[in-house]
């Protein structure tokens, strides 16, 4: 439950973001905003300001700002407003108050980056070698536990900071491990036989027992963890925006790579669905970093927006980048699609990205049961 409400916070928020660009952008070039809401679906409550009703809808996956004109009709094309109308804008001001979602959900990640880099973060050391003088506090943390392995039976879970591994047979206990492939070596070299952990959780060591398997890494015994050597990362505030700013980069620029993939396979007929994850996915990602901590939370949410960013300015009806297409059309053809055909193929697109989504959290669900 606790997971379930961190998830929806988490999105309130990103949809928030998102729909606040499209909204001040529309306000800024004299666009007539009629309604301002988070969700879909019946009415929680609402209130009105100036023109524009503000309000929380029930079903929280998605949000909306109801921007005069942006679905051409008779009103917003020749009514007694219409030169508020979005429709009636230059290009470039429609292509930017479009835009402006993307962009607030980049800047969103940017400032969540500058202020993590900037607070303390904790980070592995490959990662930002560059910083080694601004790391403390090294550790081992176990990052991933596999389904119904050793390690999972032995109580380890995901964020636990491995102290030590040593034969249970031994008599000395082994002070604690300095790298990753000190600890894979003694669990290897055990052949199966039992081994003591000691590991430390929210401030506290344990200690506990598990039995190697094979199988789990190939020619290796193993208990079913992966596992990463993380220092706690504290830049200056003009290092932490440089570097906040080269991240986001760069996460956008892998993001739209790994976007431009799944699509390459889909007209290859190679893309597996099974490695798309949807809300129930999602859900089960940000809960395990909530438990990981706070700033754990912050990086997994910066990461969604930018994928949420770039999944919108896919050319897709319904999409920001649908929308934007269209515009580049009438660029193109120096005349107005028809409203009509415009508006029917927007609706026909958000249908299919609704039956998409089903199918995507209808397998999330079946993994879970998995």
């Amino acid at each position: 439950m606790v997971t379930v409400i961190i998830f929806l916070i988490v999105l309130a928020v990103l949809i928030f973001v998102h729909e606040l660009g499209h909204f001040l952008f529309a306000k800024m070039f004299g666009i007539r905003v009629d309604a301002f809401k988070i969700g879909f679906g019946p009415k929680i409550f609402a209130w009105k300001r100036g023109e524009t009703e503000y309000g929380l809808n029930l079903i929280p996956f998605g949000g909306y700002v109801k921007i005069f004109g942006e679905n051409p009709d008779a009103e917003s094309t020749l009514g007694v407003d219409s030169k508020r109308s979005m429709v009636h804008k230059a290009k470039w001001q429609q292509v930017v108050v479009l835009v402006g979602g993307v962009l607030f959900n980049v800047l969103f990640a940017f400032i969540l980056y500058v202020g993590l880099f900037s607070h303390g973060v904790a980070a592995t050391d490959d990662s930002f070698s560059g910083y080694s003088q601004y790391f403390s506090n090294p550790r081992i943390m176990v990052t991933d536990v596999i389904k119904d392995s050793p390690a999972e039976k032995a109580g380890l879970k995901v964020g636990d900071v491995i102290l030590a591994v040593n034969m249970a047979s031994s008599t000395t206990f082994a002070p604690r491990k300095e790298t990753v492939t000190d600890i894979q070596s003694t669990i290897s070299e055990s052949k199966g036989s039992l081994i003591d952990v000691t590991y430390e959780r929210s401030g506290d060591i344990e200690d506990t027992t598990a039995v190697p398997a094979s199988g789990l890494v190939d020619g290796k015994y193993a208990i079913g963890i992966a596992m990463d050597n993380v220092m706690d990362m504290q830049l200056p505030f003009f290092t932490a925006i440089y570097e906040g700013a080269h991240y986001t980069v760069n996460t956008f620029k892998e993001t739209v790579t790994g976007l431009y993939g799944f699509v390459s396979q889909i007209f290859h007929g190679k893309a597996d669905l099974s490695q798309v994850t949807g809300p129930v996915g999602i859900a089960g990602i940000v809960g395990s970093a909530a438990r990981l901590g706070f700033t754990y939370l912050l990086m997994i949410t910066a990461l969604i927006s930018i994928n949420l960013a770039v999944i919108n300015l896919i050319p897709f009806p319904a999409l920001d980048g649908g929308r934007i297409f269209f515009l580049l059309i009438e660029a193109i053809i120096r005349r107005p699609i028809p409203p009509k055909f415009a508006n029917g193929v927007n609706l026909i697109g958000f249908g299919l990205l609704m039956l998409l989504m089903v199918v995507i959290t209808y397998k999330d669900i079946i993994k879970l049961f998995q």
